[in-house]
């Protein structure tokens, strides 16, 4: 039987929708190319690497390394039902925006023609298309939310929290998406979670499954 951390998991949902909702903001009042210049400086070789790098943290094959985690390190192993509805889901919605309601949006690289404003890492070729919303972001929040729902500690409210903001800023900084496409994506990945939670607790067999309310 299942057991939810609900507290942090509910804070968790707060405050990433708070980011997916502040980063919309500032894109409209700022504009989304003027946005994405003020976040897409350059700061040096170091952080080139070090976003260049990173960003594979928000890539497909991390939900192996999730997997792991739930089933073998925190002993969730009736958790992974959640798991594939969650990656499902959020794979779903990605691809659904991405080549159905907003087909071919336009990347930085493709939306700002003066190339020479945007900084772009040397080692990573920017796209040109299918901007809406960012993947990379996505998964990184479902992630982040997922494992909010099972690590009853507090630093993963944070750790977490930075993983996936540091995963949504590298697409803007490798100049692969705008802001709002990383405001987008944070908020397919939370009602991502939120559909697969909700899809558990009614396919469940208990008709009442263990949650634990932590105080």
């Amino acid at each position: 039987m299942l057991s939810f951390n609900i507290k942090y998991f509910s804070r968790a949902v707060i405050i990433s929708l708070c980011v997916s909702m502040l980063l919309f903001l500032l894109s409209f009042i700022i504009g989304p190319k003027t946005f994405f210049l003020l976040l897409n400086g350059n700061l040096g070789i170091a952080s080139d690497y070090f976003f260049g790098i990173f960003t594979n943290a928000g890539d497909g094959l991390m939900w192996v390394a999730v997997l792991f985690i739930v089933l073998f390190v925190l002993k969730q192993k009736k958790a992974w039902p959640l798991l594939l509805y969650v990656f499902v889901i959020t794979t779903l919605l990605t691809q659904l925006c991405k080549y159905v309601i907003i087909p071919d949006a336009p990347r930085p690289w493709k939306a700002i023609t003066n190339h020479a404003l945007i900084h772009h890492v040397s080692f990573i070729t920017p796209f040109s298309i299918s901007s809406f919303p960012s993947g990379h972001t996505a998964t990184a929040f479902s992630i982040y939310l997922l494992l909010s729902l099972f690590i009853n500690k507090k630093w993963w409210l944070y750790a977490g929290l930075a993983y996936a903001l540091l995963v949504g800023y590298s697409r803007i900084y490798v100049a692969q998406h705008f802001p709002f496409d990383v405001a987008a994506g944070a908020l397919t990945g939370t009602i991502s979670v939120l559909l697969s939670l909700q899809i558990q607790l009614a396919l469940s067999k208990k008709p009442r499954p263990a949650i634990a309310f932590e105080q």
